[in-house]
């Protein structure tokens, strides 16, 4: 599996009608709406605004008004040719006022997909931890702090004589990480577990 590097695009032109695709790499659908929300807004005349996302536990698609299946699914299709995730694949489309038809609705859509993905620079897709850690109620903001500090996600938290936090953060980073919280917390942070996913 590989992720982009940095976002790209790609444009072309089919029968006067403009397709735009573009690449973003995005780790939550919450990260990936904000996105298409900006790029609507730069593109208010656009007709339709066409988007797939693969990433863990939130994947999507959207035709955006286009016929079932011509904009989304060959988008995907090539996103999973390429083994490609945490990402959101976006075509903006322009009517120039000839039809293409659905076979040439769905060459457009996915050939927008793969011309911008000849722009991209993939890097591996690094193994991620999921570790629980134990803390003091009073040191459970603190841990949350150094989370976002370092791209540490919050998964869930339980309460019961003291917080438990479960976060997911690069296996290659959690040594440092833990480390990091140690010191914070003066050593009053417990591992109760961790896996690799």
């Amino acid at each position: 599996m590989f992720q982009l590097q940095a976002a790209v695009a790609a444009e072309i032109e089919i029968k006067k009608s403009r397709f735009i695709g573009q690449l973003y790499p995005v780790y939550s659908r919450a990260e990936a709406q904000a996105r298409l929300s900006q790029i609507r807004a730069a593109h208010p005349h656009a007709v339709h605004v066409c988007w797939v996302l693969l990433c863990e536990g939130d994947s999507g698609l959207d035709d955006d008004g286009e016929p079932s299946g011509t904009a989304a699914k060959p988008m995907y299709n090539v996103l999973v040719h390429k083994s490609l995730f945490n990402i959101l694949a976006v075509v903006v489309r322009y009517w120039g006022g000839i039809k293409l038809g659905a076979g040439g609705l769905t060459r457009a859509y996915g050939q927008a997909i793969s011309d911008a993905f000849n722009q991209a620079q993939l890097v591996p897709i690094e193994v991620l931890n999921e570790a629980r850690l134990r803390v003091d109620f009073a040191d459970e903001s603190a841990l949350r702090r150094l989370c976002e500090q370092h791209h540490a996600q919050v998964l869930e938290v339980e309460y019961k004589e003291q917080a438990t936090v479960q976060v997911r953060i690069k296996a290659s980073e959690f040594e440092a990480f833990f480390q990091l919280a140690h010191n914070l917390l003066r050593g009053k942070i417990t591992l109760e577990s961790t896996t690799a996913n």
